[in-house]
């Protein structure tokens, strides 16, 4: 008996995903729960865990190909059959492998007549990637149904557009320049993953659709240094995670967006829709691309709440096991690029919210205190915010605001 291997639910608003890394081959035995796949989705990367035991005799889909929510992955074959399952499903890949190699030698046959059954629906998506209408391919399924790989054999035998009209609809690509004979063995070329395509278009998005406007501040840390080095000790042994900088910016930043809602809201429409709550997102970078985990509720919490969940969900981007549920619902979002050395940048908006604080490293500069030329800790800040519905007024006083919480830290205590 075969056990199914499906595309498992993969959240709100996410109707596809894309095979990634198999990490089993076909007549490998597996343990149920034991990995098997992985998938990679606009928004995460989601491991496929085997639903049984047995030896895994089948996989249907393989790497690179785009899934949707409970279709086949492959089959796991138990009992006695197991076995035998493996050799059996490497005939299959044999034959089909041949019969497409075969193809291109086959004599074009006539397109056959129209079918009254609609191609099946993996069956339409390829005709419309291959932009071939069902009526030039032979359907082999009930009643004449057009399968998969009815349309991957017709394209291996070279059929193509039914029409020149249907041609010109698809986009032009613009190939870019060859390289030359020395440079091209010393170029590779690698698929983006479904995470960095949304990555980039969802910035590019970002960009086309807000008034992007950035303003900048800097903020003596002198303070917020003092504090969290006479208390770090007797922090972590209470609490159980280290003191660090992000805990007084989250606390800082929620209580500047309670005195100016416009940075904590989004524009849908004609609408304006003003968050009474601060679900502040937290920029992590990974080896897969920038993912933003968020911390809800964060007005509510204390310090130490807030540093230990930025310190689970900053394990789980690491581990690539965020999910769905941990990177939704954001209003407002920090970006810290001083961890990596970053002394002044603008922050590009996490759409749809209005504003992005950027944090840069801490430097030791000469600035004027008091008449008095004295070195201290600095860093730049950098608010980018959506000038269609925030003001420069705003924005400048959310920053100010900010400031002000992080060099005088008991104004987060007595909330002033």
């Amino acid at each position: 008996m075969a056990t199914e291997i499906r595309v498992p639910t993969l959240g709100e608003s996410v109707s596809e995903a894309t095979v990634g890394t198999w990490f089993k081959k076909v007549g490998d035995v597996i343990k149920a729960d034991e990995p098997l796949c992985e998938l990679e989705t606009d928004k995460v990367t989601i491991e496929v865990p085997a639903p049984a035991s047995g030896v895994l005799s089948e996989i249907v889909a393989n790497a690179g190909e785009t899934v949707e929510p409970g279709g086949l992955l492959g089959q796991i074959s138990e009992g006695a059959s197991a076995g035998a399952a493996a050799p059996a499903a490497a005939e299959k890949v044999e034959k089909v492998e041949k019969a497409a190699a075969a193809a291109p030698a086959a004599e074009a046959k006539p397109a056959a007549a129209a079918s009254s059954m609609p191609p099946a629906p993996s069956a339409a998506k390829l005709l419309a990637e291959n932009n071939v209408s069902a009526d030039q391919v032979d359907g082999s399924g009930k009643r004449g149904q057009v399968l998969k790989g009815d349309v991957i054999a017709a394209v291996a035998k070279g059929i193509t557009a039914s029409t020149p009209a249907a041609a010109a609809t698809e986009p032009v690509k613009v190939a870019r320049a060859a390289s030359s004979e020395a440079d091209a063995p010393r170029e590779e070329r690698v698929k983006m993953t479904r995470l960095r395509q949304t990555i980039a278009k969802r910035l590019k998005d970002a960009q086309n659709t807000a008034a992007m406007l950035t303003t900048y501040n800097e903020v003596d840390m002198s303070a917020v240094m003092d504090l969290r080095n006479r208390y770090k000790d007797l922090f972590e042994k209470k609490h159980g995670v280290k003191l660090g900088f992000m805990g007084f910016f989250t606390k800082a930043v929620t209580h500047a967006l309670k005195e100016l809602p416009a940075v904590n809201a989004e524009i849908d429409g004609t609408d304006i829709i003003y968050k009474n709550y601060c679900h502040i997102g937290v920029a992590v970078g990974t080896d897969k691309g920038l993912v933003v985990p968020v911390v809800r509720d964060a007005d509510q919490m204390s310090i130490a709440e807030i540093e230990k969940d930025i310190g689970r969900l900053g394990k789980l981007a690491r581990d690539g096991a965020l999910s769905m549920a941990d990177m939704q619902g954001g209003t407002f979002t920090i970006s810290n690029g001083g961890v990596y050395g970053s002394l002044m940048s603008s922050p590009i908006l996490n759409a749809p919210q209005s504003g992005i604080l950027g944090m840069h490293k801490i430097q030791e500069r000469p600035v004027v205190v008091g008449g008095q030329i004295v070195i201290r800790p600095m860093m730049y800040l950098a608010l980018s915010y959506d000038h269609r519905m925030v003001d420069g007024k705003e924005a400048v006083t959310f920053l100010v605001r900010v400031k002000d919480s992080l060099e005088d830290p008991e104004r987060l205590v007595l909330d002033l």
